[in-house]
């Protein structure tokens, strides 16, 4: 389960358990509930703050539990609906926020970096990819927008119709993240940014963050049904 570290004011809440270093961190329903527990723990702290959002070994995150969808058809939209709260959670947080992605970030994980304010990856590992395109996966409303705001058009383009998996150093180039950096400094990378944004933790910062976003949030806040996304 995901759990926090403090390195001053900055809290590192990371994706996969504890002294576990290989793990997809894919989410999980129970997951998703305890990256809520987890960022409740944040909130709940006073004074200046900033989120690093960061993982171990090979993996920062798979995205979709595909294993517990296959089992749960049935449950599906309810699912998507519950990782959507998810990425709108991240959006607004009254908190600086930075994703340090230091292995592959796939499907809903390379989603969930976007919905933080920046991003560091690993130039020498791993890839940012959405591979849905080549599994025959639709988008939901609230994805397409998520890739419309986050993303260059071209960018969204090209990952969202190929499947193109983006190394740390194209992932800057094209606008994915804003800062690569080589072996294994990502986490520290993402902490030193974080933490010269803290004092700006407060309800101002997520108010500004909930007029930036208001449109994407509206579609993530689109309930899933047969309307709007089909398997197959």
């Amino acid at each position: 389960m995901p759990y926090l570290e403090r390195d001053g004011d900055v809290f590192v809440l990371n994706l996969g358990n504890r002294d576990e270093e290989v793990s997809e961190n894919r989410f999980h329903p129970d997951m998703l509930t305890e990256l809520h527990r987890r960022l409740d723990e944040v909130e709940a702290h006073d004074g200046p703050a900033a989120l690093v959002t960061a993982a171990t070994g090979k993996f920062w995150s798979n995205g979709l539990d595909t294993d517990w969808i296959f089992g749960n058809l049935a449950d599906l939209p309810g699912y998507l609906d519950s990782v959507h709260e998810l990425f709108v959670r991240i959006l607004t947080f009254e908190a600086p926020t930075v994703a340090a992605v230091q292995g592959h970030a796939f499907g809903a994980g390379a989603m969930l970096a976007l919905t933080h304010d920046f991003r560091v990856m690993r130039a020498d590992r791993g890839f940012w990819c959405l591979p849905e395109v080549n599994l025959n996966m639709p988008f939901t409303v609230g994805m397409s927008a998520l890739m419309r705001e986050r993303l260059p058009i071209q960018t969204a383009v090209d990952a969202m119709a190929t499947g193109r998996r983006f190394g740390g150093v194209d992932a800057v180039d094209a606008g994915i993240a804003e800062r690569h950096v080589d072996g294994d400094g990502v986490l520290a990378a993402a902490v030193e940014k974080a933490a010269t944004l803290t004092a700006t933790r407060g309800k101002n910062l997520g108010g500004i963050k909930r007029g930036l976003h208001a449109p994407l949030i509206e579609a993530l806040q689109t309930k899933t049904d047969e309307s709007n996304f089909r398997l197959g």
